[in-house]
């Protein structure tokens, strides 16, 4: 079937090139909107999305200001009470993303391209990768790429650790007591199993249900669509209405959570440096100002804006990885690369185990936090990917957004977790080890060259990170809570980009990481339900479409 029957408005989204096989309804895009004008300002809302999901934020924003002393206790408990409770379920389901991913890109639905038979790529793939990058992991790498690596292998290096005959230490087998070789592959595989595969099988199966269903079967770029060979219309009532109030609360809490992360690391960087005092009003005011500079790059678009500043991103984080190469240990670094990676796939079974687990702080307090996470960050990445996608094949796309940045994370955990270990086995330099969380990466680069300069560039990659995801973020909101517009007014993102912020400030006085992860964790656990049945959806609506005959080479 061709793509003739699209609707003149179509909410901005390209009509599909080539064959493909719309989906006939009556429904379009906006059609429940709200648009007002006030001045020089103008809306254009869904109205129960946007209320909903709006009023609920601003509420819990009022209340967790108001109670800072009650919400921290109630924070860690939601945290540690979910992640109990529910482990073995993230961990499953994160095992089924990833067998989901291979299946349908290696499948004959890998044929499939989004947009058409005949659709062409809008980016070429130096932009695409970039801007795909930075908004999945950036500001995570920066904190965890010296912390995660640091803190398992300490606890491998330590051996078993026993609580009431329980195993509690965080490495994924029996610990590698006084084996520093050992533990030096058990930290950097359990490293790399929390950034490899599993988190980018979670994008890539949201953003192409949000591509395929847009762009093939001109549906809204909203996530109702993905559901609609399942639910039908109903995915334009309250069905639907549900899934993206979720989808938005889900993103703005897992932004909150990255966002958090940045501000504490940039406000230890900062202290470490200049001496800026290490306080709560420190952050807050980081959090105030990089929010504004957001708002900046909102106001400048997609294009001068996200992707700009996603491109300066990869520059800068490329020339600090390859400081750390080269002024690191480098052919330990390298061949660290090919043997980790080896590790990984050699402890992948032991780790990916949902059932039966023994070292609680690793599968609970790490992989369900982790699986959580990427889950409740999943609608951001997700539409965000699915945007610049267009003309990309299913296996190219699948391959791509899963295979690439997950060598690049092992490479960059191998180049900075690496380093680290390596100045305290061959060293003999204690503070890399001894330091908090926040603070490894500036310890590690206090013993190399330039240590001022490479510290000040960290704290600025944390910041432009920041830029990019709440820049983007407020984007993608705004396309849900908007009916999937992808044009809608701009006072709008301002808005939502406005609350990450205040949501973030929130969290952090009321409780600090531990609250901003609580919350990450509460809304990925719906989430990942949502994202099991989209999966499924995803599918029937594959095997509907044409298959491309031949693969079209990407513009360069």
């Amino acid at each position: 079937m061709s793509s003739d029957h699209n609707k003149d408005d179509n909410g901005g989204i390209p009509r599909p090139t080539g064959k493909a096989n719309p989906i006939d309804t009556d429904y379009t895009v906006g059609q429940d909107n709200v648009v007002v004008s006030v001045g020089p300002f103008g809306l254009d809302i869904h109205n129960r999305v946007f209320a909903i999901s709006g009023l609920a934020i601003v509420l819990f924003v009022i209340a967790t200001l108001a109670f800072r002393d009650q919400v921290e206790p109630l924070f860690e408990s939601i945290k540690s009470g979910m992640v109990s409770t529910f482990d073995w379920f993230f961990l499953l389901s994160g095992d089924f993303f990833v067998i989901a991913c291979i299946l349908i890109a290696f499948s004959p639905l890998g044929r499939v391209r989004i947009g058409g038979t005949d659709a062409t790529p809008d980016y070429s793939y130096s932009g695409w990768l970039a801007m795909l990058f930075a908004a999945g992991m950036g500001i995570g790498l920066v904190f965890f790429g010296v912390s995660e690596p640091m803190s398992h292998f300490s606890t491998a290096l330590g051996g078993t650790v026993m609580e009431n005959g329980i195993r509690t230490d965080w490495a994924p087998l029996d610990g590698a007591l006084n084996d520093p070789e050992l533990a030096r592959q058990l930290g950097m595989a359990s490293t790399i199993y929390h950034w490899a595969l599993h988190p980018w099988a979670i994008y890539s199966l949201l953003a192409l249900g949000l591509a395929i269903f847009s762009f093939n079967k001109g549906l809204p770029l909203t996530m109702r669509s993905i559901f609609y060979p399942l639910f039908g219309e109903r995915v334009w009532g309250w069905t639907g209405h549900i899934i993206d109030i979720l989808a938005v609360i889900a993103t703005v809490f897992g932004l909150a959570t990255s966002l958090g992360f940045g501000a504490e690391q940039a406000a230890t960087g900062l202290n470490f440096l200049f001496g800026v005092p290490l306080t709560d009003t420190t952050k807050v005011v980081l959090i105030v100002c990089i929010t504004a500079l957001a708002l900046m790059s909102v106001l400048a678009g997609m294009d001068s804006g996200v992707k700009r500043l996603s491109e300066i991103n990869m520059i800068v984080a490329g020339v600090l990885l390859f400081f750390i190469v080269f002024a690191g240990p480098t052919m330990q670094i390298l061949e660290g690369f090919f043997t980790n990676l080896v590790g990984y796939v050699e402890y992948f079974p032991q780790l990916s185990m949902p059932f039966g687990r023994e070292d609680l702080n690793y599968s609970q307090g790490w992989t369900a936090f982790y699986w959580a996470w990427w889950i409740s960050w999943s609608p951001f990445v997700g539409m965000f990917i699915a945007r610049v996608s267009r003309g990309r094949s299913v296996r190219e796309f699948i391959v791509c957004v899963m295979l690439v940045p997950s060598l690049v994370c092992v490479f960059w955990m191998t180049a900075f977790g690496g380093t680290a270990i390596d100045q305290y086995l061959n060293h003999g330099y204690e503070a890399v080890k001894n330091a908090e969380l926040s603070l490894k990466l500036f310890k590690m680069l206090e013993i190399m060259p330039w240590h001022s300069i490479t510290s000040f560039v960290g704290i600025v990659l944390v910041i432009v990170f920041f830029i990019t995801s709440s820049d983007s973020g407020s984007l993608v909101i705004d396309t849900i809570a908007s009916g999937g517009k992808v044009e809608s007014p701009t006072p709008q993102r301002v808005f939502w980009c406005t609350f990450e912020g205040l949501v973030a400030i929130a969290l952090m006085l009321g409780g600090g990481l531990a609250s901003t992860q609580a919350m990450a964790v509460a809304t990925g656990f719906p989430f990942t339900i949502v994202l099991i049945v989209a999966t499924i959806s995803l599918i029937k609506g594959l095997m509907s479409e044409p298959r491309a005959k031949k693969i079209i080479s990407p513009k360069s």
